[in-house]
């Protein structure tokens, strides 16, 4: 490859990643200083780095200044020995270059790989501390672009941007300097001819900025699509109710302005690099006649024009690259602006400065005088994650008003109430995955603000309507609750769950993947496995949200009887949604529009004939049909 293609490779990759509106972009005060924080550790491999580029580019200017020596030495009848020499110094240095190639990729690649390391893991454990409502609000592709996008933008600041720079820089300067002193009449000529050249490219360059971006924007509503439509629940969706014909002509669309995309940005391509090699090529043309006429008249020599055309071709390169330099560090800049805007969003729910571990045979829960309301927008979002111009300012609305209640050491709490009573977020509030707006919830007669989240969330086992497993073996799935726990525990809770016939008839056992989202499985069997992973776990304190509310009534007879002896001495709250919940609860607590109501037991309750009365009616009376008579 010619040196020519090389600075037009760099220049039109350049331009795509160059962005217009990055140029004019505010970016907030200590960006630089952050950048460089986060390079800190690697700044003696940058130095280094560094060394490497100038070296090389000073290498590249004295290869045509040998060469030049060469052509004197032979058209000035000069010794063999002289020639021989300065060809194995061109020799030698050429080796050297390739060598200090391999070691700038080799620098490169440590460095780059090194931030793209510590961003993604410094995200990646930033986000996981993010409260639930952040997940809700969200959009999953946009966080993962930060992680992915952004995260790579902001390495090739440190590498393609940084070195490019350099480069340029010394190579523009070497090479002006090296060139005037030869001739500075034909190196001002042949700069006269560098306009004819970038105000086109500059053009093209915006052109393909604009063309590139549709790309990507297109590119990502195509993985979107996917995404959508390509997971379990999508597929069944589209499959139910949408239409494919119009599903495959509008990505059709899509992929066909890709694909034109693709053709125009090609032809831009080859446009770019014919212009540079023809431009280079007639300043080239310019030197060799200008320079040899000088020649002939005995004021420059032979050696002295060869070097000239080829310095020439080095100059034209990085002078276009340089003109878009500002560019590029501000594309670079913004991603590293959007990775530390994620950084920079706290999260709501943190350890206190002086929380101190549960301690383990802490069993009692209590809300005393709980008021609550779900994050704002601005308190837990970004309008970039949620893709639009301005977060909404919708003012919080109470969801729990003044809700007390106890629950001793062993009992069972059955929570009843209509839908958007707050049954969910009390259960929420337990293993701390939001914080009350005031009042305590307290666990082992401690608030749970005040101790650590893994202690708190070591005590808690959780089991939700909605029982979700990862892609992964029924083991890995299991091991999650308990990573230590041997084949013969994993097949204790296998039985007591009543899923052993289950597990033992698939192919690979324990090893069988449960497939995305558990989809492999059954609505029944997955919140059996969901139980299981719960008795693994043995809390002190079990949080059973509609856990049982996909099985049959065979699958839920052997499950509560389960459930029956491993809750035995543990503390239980119970969001019902089965009538032998509530005749199993120690207490019933009534909720309606955030507000406790009743509460009792089922045959206290069920003689006030309050909401509860009205509730057992409607919801859980045709339960009834095959039970005992209920009590009095």
């Amino acid at each position: 490859m010619s040196m020519d293609q090389m600075h037009a490779m760099r220049m039109m990759g350049s331009m795509r990643r160059g962005d217009k509106s990055a140029e004019s972009r505010q970016l907030p005060p200590g960006t630089w200083r952050r950048v460089f924080r986060f390079a800190r550790p690697y700044r003696k491999d940058l130095l280094v780095f560094l060394c490497f580029i100038i070296a090389s580019a000073l290498i590249g200017v004295a290869t045509p200044v040998l060469a030049g020596r060469v052509i004197n030495e032979i058209t000035g009848h000069g010794q063999v020995a002289a020639v021989v020499k300065i060809a194995f110094i061109i020799a030698g240095l050429a080796v050297l270059d390739a060598v200090l190639s391999f070691a700038q990729r080799w620098y490169s690649a440590r460095i780059g790989e090194g931030l793209i390391f510590d961003m993604r893991t410094s995200v990646f454990d930033h986000v996981q501390r993010m409260p639930l409502a952040f997940f809700t609000r969200t959009q999953t592709g946009a966080l993962v672009s930060r992680l992915n996008n952004d995260v790579l933008g902001a390495q090739q600041a440190f590498t393609s941007t940084l070195s490019g720079l350099v480069s340029n820089v010394v190579s523009l300067v070497l090479t002006a300097a090296v060139m005037f002193t030869l001739s500075w009449q034909i190196t001002v000529l042949s700069l006269v001819m560098l306009p004819v050249f970038v105000i086109p490219a500059r053009r093209i360059g915006a052109r393909l900025q604009a063309i590139t971006r549709e790309s990507y924007n297109l590119n990502a509503s195509m993985n979107s699509t996917m995404t959508e439509r390509f997971n379990v629940a999508g597929a069944l969706l589209v499959k139910l109710f949408g239409h494919p014909a119009a599903e495959d002509q509008s990505f059709r669309g899509r992929a066909a302005r890709v694909r034109d995309i693709g053709v125009t940005s090609a032809m831009y391509g080859r446009a770019f690099f014919v212009a540079l090699t023809l431009v280079a090529q007639l300043a080239q043309a310019l030197v060799y006649g200008l320079g040899g006429y000088y020649a002939i008249k005995g004021q420059l020599s032979a050696g002295t024009v060869v070097t000239l055309a080829l310095l020439l071709t080095r100059l034209y390169g990085p002078l276009t690259a340089l003109s878009n330099a500002r560019v590029d560090i501000m594309s670079a800049l913004v991603s590293f602006d959007r990775v530390f805007e994620v950084l920079d969003l706290a999260p709501m729910i943190a350890d206190a400065d002086d929380a101190t571990n549960l301690p383990a045979d802490a069993g009692s829960v209590e809300f005393a005088d709980v008021r609550f309301s779900y994050p704002t927008a601005r308190e837990v979002s970004l309008a970039s994650l949620e893709d639009v111009a301005v977060l909404d300012d919708v003012p919080a609305q109470e969801v729990l008003h003044g809700v007390s209640f106890r629950a001793e050491p062993g009992e069972m709490i059955a929570l009843v109430g209509p839908s958007g009573a707050g049954k969910t977020t009390i259960s929420q509030l337990v293993p701390r995955i939001y914080d009350v707006r005031s009042g305590q919830v307290l666990v082992g007669g401690r608030d749970v603000r005040t101790v650590t989240q893994q202690s708190l969330r070591d005590r808690i086992g959780v089991v939700s309507q909605e029982a979700h497993m990862f892609h992964d073996t029924i083991r890995g799935n299991l091991l999650y609750a308990k990573p230590d726990a041997t084949d013969d525990e994993l097949w204790s809770v296998i039985a007591a769950a009543q899923i052993s016939e289950l597990v033992t008839g698939l192919p690979d056992g324990l090893d069988t993947l449960v497939g995305d989202r558990g989809y492999r499985l059954s609505g029944g069997e997955k919140a059996r496995l969901a139980i299981a992973r719960l008795l693994l776990k043995a809390p002190k304190i079990v949080i059973l949200d509609e856990a049982t509310a996909h099985l049959d009534s065979e699958s839920e007879a052997a499950v509560q009887e389960a459930l029956a002896q491993a809750l035995a001495g543990r503390t239980s709250i119970v969001i019902a949604h089965r009538l032998s919940t509530i005749l199993n609860a120690d207490k019933v607590i009534v909720l309606d529009a955030g507000q406790i109501v009743e509460m009792g037991t089922h045959s206290e309750l069920l003689a006030a004939d309050g909401l509860y009365g009205e509730l057992y009616r409607t919801q859980f009376e045709r339960q009834a049909v095959g039970v005992e008579p209920l009590p009095n």
